[in-house]
């Protein structure tokens, strides 16, 4: 993940204070400060490929990835998760609630079961998330960056997944707006499996 560090003026009659610890309650009022959220994305997995495109959230439970090269699409409606591949049609869902994705779009997160921040400094903070009740989703590292302009002070930068099997996916995000109207936005996926969308 890209770490954001503010550049630090340092004068006779100036001096930078250091940023308060950050608390999990801290990282869940800025989860539940974002109504929506529109993004560009860039995403690496373990195979070294990168891919990039947009990302629209709107909580809880919807979620687009929109791949700008990759015919593959990932959304969730509000109860399911979908990962659709248009080159072979094929589509794989999970109940949204079941996905690691369920800490970034829970109505209402709550973090201290499964969550702990492992990194904290001037430019912001990282949490690691683990449900020992489902190790099977493995683990999700979140990194936020300070940002006055975001809710609760932290805007979300981007996340790497491990699965249970040790796959790596990272995700970085630029460009961030937040609860900004997301009006058009579909969070239906076209069915390759058949026509119409779903």
């Amino acid at each position: 993940m890209r770490t954001l560090f503010p550049l630090l003026l340092i004068g006779p009659m100036l001096f930078a204070a250091p940023a308060a610890a950050a608390t999990l309650a801290d990282v869940s009022a800025a989860l539940k400060g974002t109504t929506s959220l529109a993004a560009d994305f860039s995403q690496a997995g373990a195979d070294g490929r990168v891919l990039t495109g947009k990302l629209w959230l709107a909580r809880p439970g919807r979620v687009r990835f929109q791949y700008d090269k990759a015919p593959m699409l990932l959304v969730g409606d509000g109860r399911t998760l979908s990962f659709v591949d248009y080159e072979v049609k094929q589509v794989s869902q999970w109940p949204v609630r079941r996905t690691p994705l369920q800490i970034l779009l829970a109505n209402d997160p709550d973090l201290a079961p499964v969550a702990r921040i492992v990194g904290d400094d001037a430019g912001g903070i990282t949490v690691e998330a683990r449900d020992p009740k489902r190790p099977e989703f493995g683990t999700l590292t979140i990194r936020f960056v300070r940002n006055a302009a975001a809710p609760a002070g932290l805007a979300l930068a981007g996340w790497t997944a491990r699965d249970a099997q040790g796959g790596i996916s990272a995700v970085t995000l630029s460009n961030q707006r937040y609860n900004a109207s997301l009006k058009g936005v579909s969070f239906a996926f076209v069915d390759p499996r058949r026509e119409g969308p779903r």
